[in-house]
């Protein structure tokens, strides 16, 4: 009896110190507006087993190490110049064949404090002066580069860089809060996500760990330069790409680990369904010239930010505990990074699957481009590009 209450009391210590949080140590503190929501996820027998048992991604290059800090989107331009890739630091920069160039700038108030720093984190506080280049696109017409920047918007730069033209920052009265990815069609609409209304990337985090469902999936006509919204009402929406006949786009939808299909043409236009159940967390998507998906994705799905996903309430008494964001984190991943990359098929199935399941070499994959038989890997938590070599 007597253990029965001494259980019962730490256990009622531990609610209160949770409810309370007296010395603002949990990765909540500071955000009294934190709400936790759950995911609407889909069985977990359902969430697909498939492995790369060899860890291929440890076979990739190390491309221009400590050149580029945060590399999140890779492209070429329509002359096969590149690669091109947007920084921690703000800026969007070129390799020239022999080095890295300033290419564009989406802040006009770049300072000292944009300057190069020691460390990819270091950047957060000064993002939204500096800018933080995230999803890119080449338009094939006119050679722009489309940018998503997180805090600026929607923006363009012409084919000689420079800096960026803002094109849209809101709709329906609600400005974008994290701009993150895009991809344009044929006659030149965007269609582009807002990750958040709510956090900004510098609190990508609390993103991650609430659950919020402000997300969506919008379009920019450059004819008449509306912006209107296509879905809302999502959870941490991200990647964004066209299929090879235009019919439809995908886009990551990322606390549901689903790829998800807009369709644009035919009986089913401006209806939604899922492409693929994820096996994890995912981030960008890209196309192949064969109309294949190449998915990033963070990291596997583990039963802990399986449970924690359904049960909204449990999640925010664990985020109560004098635990850091950062350890908060590596619990829901599964204790240590775990990159993977995989390709689905037009219809959705899988083909093939990448991983570095210990973090060695790729941490993290941000995006994922396919050129000349290579894929070129970018990701927020490297600083540099990983380059693999398909057979």
């Amino acid at each position: 009896m007597a253990s029965r209450e001494i259980f019962a009391g730490i256990f009622l210590l531990v609610a209160l110190y949770c409810g309370v949080d007296p010395f603002k140590h949990s990765a909540i503190s500071g955000f009294p507006e934190f709400e936790a929501h759950k995911v609407d996820l889909p069985p977990y027998s359902e969430i697909p087993a498939e492995r790369d048992r060899e860890n291929l991604l440890q076979k990739s290059d190390i491309w221009s190490f400590n050149q580029v800090q945060a590399p999140e989107s890779v492209v070429f331009d329509s002359l096969g110049r590149g690669p091109y890739t947007g920084t921690a630091d703000g800026r969007i920069v070129l390799w020239n064949g022999e080095s890295w160039t300033d290419f564009a700038f989406t802040s006009p108030n770049r300072s000292d404090l944009c300057n190069p720093k020691p460390s990819i984190f270091n950047y957060l506080n000064d993002e939204h002066i500096c800018g933080r280049p995230l999803g890119l696109r080449f338009d094939k017409r006119t050679g722009d580069l489309y940018i998503a920047d997180a805090y600026f918007g929607l923006m363009k730069v012409g084919p000689e860089g420079g800096q960026a033209t803002l094109l849209a920052t809101e709709v329906e009265g609600i400005p974008f809060g994290f701009t993150n990815d895009l991809d344009i069609d044929d006659e030149g609409n965007v269609y582009f996500t807002d990750s958040s209304t709510k956090y900004q990337r510098r609190n990508f985090l609390l993103l991650v760990f609430s659950g919020e469902p402000d997300g969506r999936l919008l379009k920019y006509n450059p004819v008449t330069k509306e912006t209107t919204v296509l879905v809302r009402n999502l959870q941490f929406p991200n990647g964004v790409s066209l299929s090879k006949d235009k019919s439809f786009l995908v886009f990551c939808h990322g606390h549901p680990g689903k790829l998800m299909r807009y369709w644009l043409k035919g009986d089913k236009a401006g209806t939604t369904d899922a492409f693929a159940i994820l096996p994890g967390f995912p981030d960008n998507v890209r196309s192949n010239d064969n109309g294949e998906f190449w998915v990033a994705i963070h990291s596997r799905r583990t039963m802990y930010g399986y449970v924690n996903g359904l049960y909204p309430k449990l999640r925010k008494f664990f985020l109560n505990l004098p635990i850091s964001a950062k350890l908060q984190y590596l619990l829901t991943v599964g204790g240590r990074p775990h990159a993977m990359v995989i390709k689905y098929s037009f219809e959705g199935k899988v083909l093939l699957v990448l991983e570095d399941s210990q973090g060695k070499l790729v941490k993290a994959v941000s995006g994922v481009e396919e050129k000349d038989g290579k894929l070129w890997i970018g990701s927020i938590l490297m600083p540099f590009i990983a380059v693999y070599h398909l057979k």
